[in-house]
């Protein structure tokens, strides 16, 4: 059996006294998209920071397509093929739309490749190429979903993490996210998504994990865990 992309094993992260995860361990293979979903609180954003290097691991580890990230820092871990859609978007609100795209692929230097990723992301979100002088903070709040998402897109990533990405969005647009996410995958990208719309998220996975106060404490195939019952009453609900 071939090893996964992303691994996830035994992983811990203390926030000082505070135990934030308490040995969880995840794999995503390359192709795929993974979910995870839970409450607020369960520990889901502090999954992707720690595969991101933005916080520490207090024990366990994680490797990506077999190397070790321990001891690398953010733009390291982005070298190596993976990249953040964070929560909030994390946008430079000051920066126009064509400055945030640029700093997506500050760490390449493929010019001619860089010009046909940023055409791929302008046939996926043809409003951002409208936008290109227009500062970031005042795009509406879809627009800057968009941004951020196109943003990491040409960092290049084997391996896109997302981070609550339908926040905040029109039901609308929350669609059109969605279906954006399973064409950036079906395209050659694999994704690890973490979202609090359980509905959506399990329809487009492959596979998902529940995180509950820090501990996954269900996993499978993700058209399984939507119709189990537990499932639909606490995070669909239904039931």
């Amino acid at each position: 059996m071939s090893r996964p992309l992303l691994a996830i094993d035994d992983l811990s992260v203390h926030y000082g006294a505070i135990r934030a995860l308490h040995g969880i361990s995840i794999t995503v293979e390359d192709g795929e998209i993974v979910t995870l979903i839970g409450a607020n609180g369960a520990g889901k954003s502090t999954t992707l920071r720690a595969v991101s290097a933005l916080c520490r691991c207090s024990e366990g580890t994680i490797t990506f397509d077999g190397r070790n990230l321990a001891g690398l820092r953010p733009h390291q871990v982005l070298r190596l093929g993976l990249a953040q859609v964070p929560e909030g978007r994390g946008i430079f609100p000051n920066l126009t739309v064509d400055e945030n795209l640029d700093l997506g692929a500050f760490a390449r230097k493929d010019a001619a490749a860089v010009a046909s990723d940023r055409d791929r992301v302008f046939g996926l979100f043809p409003r951002l190429s409208e936008r290109l002088s227009q500062r970031a903070g005042t795009l509406s709040g879809g627009e800057q979903q968009m941004l951020a998402i196109g943003r990491a897109l040409l960092a290049r990533p084997r391996l896109l993490l997302m981070d609550e990405p339908s926040l905040g969005l029109a039901p609308q647009l929350v669609q059109t996210i969605f279906k954006i996410i399973r064409e950036i995958n079906a395209s050659g990208t694999t994704i690890f998504l973490v979202e609090q719309n359980a509905h959506m998220a399990l329809q487009i996975a492959r596979r998902a994990y529940v995180l509950e106060v820090g501990r996954v404490v269900m996993s499978g195939d993700a058209k399984e865990l939507a119709a189990s019952q537990e499932v639909r009453k606490a995070y669909l609900g239904i039931g």
